[in-house]
């Protein structure tokens, strides 16, 4: 019977394999690269954003931090735009991310493909986005009339807040410093930002007479770098050996 028993352990112990990591428990970095807008406007104009952040690391593969984000997102066109409009949004957004990779499931070690794809990640946020219109088509040209002098005026707000739900879908790639530790962080990352309002174009137009049915979005690609540093965890793996 204890002949049987130590049989079975040894055979489990042979059949799971152990490895362990050691990882910095915080991080900081930045990117920036070219936004696109989708609005109610029909013209999906292109501008740049960028970012900073600072993050927790749970494990090498998960992690959560604040985000804080600027720069221009820009729509419409003035001369082919169905109603002439056109906006320039200089903006500011704020948001906490959630971000997991495959890398926290997957048993890389011995694999080639899996150990370049082991950075791969996605994740979800909440924030907010501050919008600041510094350029608008308000009143549409050629519509004077004398009980309007400026012409019919888009209703809409130069400046709004709103609720900011950013989706991210990226890749990691990871770079050790002299104490083969996991210190750098080469990152691309698409992120797709959600927004409830009608803030992000400054129009806010009636559903009756324009296309104004579906959230505004934007999207932002962006090439990034991270620095891990403070104390040294130790990330500890059991998998199965075949």
């Amino acid at each position: 019977m204890k002949k049987a028993i130590l049989t079975n352990l040894f055979a489990l112990l042979t059949s799971v394999g152990f490895s362990q990591i050691n990882f910095y428990k915080l991080a900081g970095g930045g990117g920036l690269g070219p936004t696109v807008s989708y609005a109610d406007v029909r013209e999906n104009g292109q501008s740049f954003g960028g970012y900073i952040t600072g993050d927790y690391n749970f494990t090498p593969y998960l992690t959560a931090g604040l985000e804080i984000q600027a720069g221009q997102i820009k729509g419409g066109d003035i001369l082919t735009n169905q109603h002439n409009r056109q906006f320039k949004n200089s903006y500011k957004a704020f948001s906490i991310n959630a971000k997991i990779a495959i890398g926290e499931f997957i048993d890389y070690n011995r694999n080639g493909f899996l150990n370049a794809i082991k950075g791969m990640y996605t994740g979800v946020g909440l924030g907010a986005i501050s919008n600041n219109m510094t350029y608008i088509v308000r009143y549409k040209p050629n519509t004077q009339t004398p009980d309007q002098p400026l012409g019919y005026l888009f209703p809409g707000r130069d400046k709004s807040t709103n609720l900011l739900i950013p989706v991210n879908l990226g890749m990691n790639f990871y770079f050790k410093d002299r104490e083969e530790q996991l210190r750098y962080v080469l990152n691309f990352n698409y992120q797709c930002n959600l927004t409830f309002g009608e803030g992000l174009d400054g129009y806010d137009d009636s559903m009756a007479a324009f296309k104004n049915n579906a959230s505004d979005i934007y999207t932002l690609f962006s090439v990034g770098i991270k620095y891990n540093f403070g104390s040294i965890r130790v990330y500890k793996r059991i998998f199965k050996v075949n």
